[in-house]
Formats: C-alpha cells, structure tokens, sequence
C-alpha cells in the first residue's frame, strides 16, 4: 500500500508539471489596440480604434546615418522607446535596460530594439553615435533614431502610443513615458511595460519569448 501511494504522489506531481508547461507554452499574448490605451497617449483621430492597428512605416536615421524603414524589422520581433539623450531622469534607466535585453537576445536574430529621440534637433547623427558607444549598443541589432520631428511625433501617437502631448511648441512639445512597446512580425502591438521597471522587464523578457517560439 505504501509504495501504491508513492507511486500515486509520483504520478500526480508528473501529471502537474506536464499541464503546467503547456499552459506556459500555450500562453497567447493579447493584441493591442488604441482603445486598449490611456487616452493621453493616443492620437484623437485613433481614440475609438478597437481592432486591426498595426504599427505605420517609419524612416528614420540610426546612429550611422543610415536610413532605417520597417523593411529593416520585417519578420522581426522589436522593442520600441521613446527618449532624448540629454535626459537625466528616466532615460539612463530605461536605456541600461535595454542594453540588459539586448544582451539577453544577442544570438537570437529575430530580436531587435529601436529608440526614437523626442528631441531629434539635437540628438543628431554624431549624439546618437557617441550615445550609442558609451552604452554598449550594438548596431545589428539596436537602432537609435533622430529623424524629422513631425514623423517621429506621429509614430508616437499614431503608432506606439508612447508619449503625451504636451503643445507647448518648443523643442520637446511632447513628454515621453517609460514605455517599452512589443510588436511582433505583423506589426502588431503585443505588449507594454515599464523600462524603469526590473519586474516588468523580466515579463517583457518571457513574452518576448513567447512571440519568438
């Protein structure tokens, strides 16, 4: 009788371990929309949207003065921010744990990341390179971004959902979140987290790896 029982106990724990891994590789992501969004964040003509959003093509020049559009994140899983170099709040924060996640996903080509400056008259091509150096970016794999500010503020609101207006009309007429978006290989948003957030950054870490499985 005892060794039924054992053989009982043993059986269930193995019973559980198998549902539980299933239930952790079959985890389904939800797809975000602009009515999932604080509405500060979302562009007015986009506050009802409630299905089908998909991110728009961008253009921007990385930290090389190359041209990056969407056909350099086809079939990629990205992370995006929004930031400004000479931040001396959240910015530094957010940026070291980017570095953390491109570390993590260095062998995996399927994981890039890409920052997008709300101060793009500033942060010019030579910014972002020495930028990019003292940070251990890695150009294959992260692209740091100024471009033409009216694009960079329409990705923002119309796309990524990432900053609020703030229509002051000066240099940063928009103040930036703390959010990482995760967007998958149809341009879909996956996810928001907080990049000054270690725990939110290790959720970020296991969706990732959900998408990519």
């Amino acid at each position: 009788m005892g060794i039924y029982r054992i053989y009982i106990i043993l059986l269930s724990f193995v019973v559980l371990c198998i549902v539980s891994c299933n239930q952790t590789s079959t985890k389904q992501l939800p797809v975000y929309n602009p009515s999932d969004f604080d509405p500060e964040l979302v562009d007015r003509s986009l506050l009802n949207t409630s299905e089908n959003h998909t991110v728009a093509d961008f253009k921007l020049i990385n930290q090389n003065g190359k041209t990056i559009t969407q056909e350099d994140y086809k079939n990629k899983i990205y992370v995006v921010d929004f930031f400004f170099t000479s931040c001396p709040t959240i910015c530094p924060i957010m940026t070291n744990n980017m570095v953390k996640l491109q570390d993590k996903f260095i062998n995996n080509n399927e994981i890039m990341f890409l920052s997008l400056s709300v101060t793009p008259k500033i942060d010019s091509v030579a910014v972002l390179r020495k930028y990019a150096d003292n940070k251990g970016v890695i150009d294959a794999k992260w692209n740091i971004t100024t471009g033409d500010k009216k694009h960079i503020y329409e990705l923002a609101r119309k796309s990524y959902f990432a900053v609020v207006e703030q229509g002051d009309g000066g240099l940063q007429d928009f103040i930036h979140t703390p959010n990482f978006i995760l967007v998958d290989k149809k341009k879909q948003i996956r996810g928001v987290y907080d990049g000054t957030d270690d725990s939110e950054i290790l959720r970020l870490i296991d969706d990732i790896k959900i998408l990519s499985n």
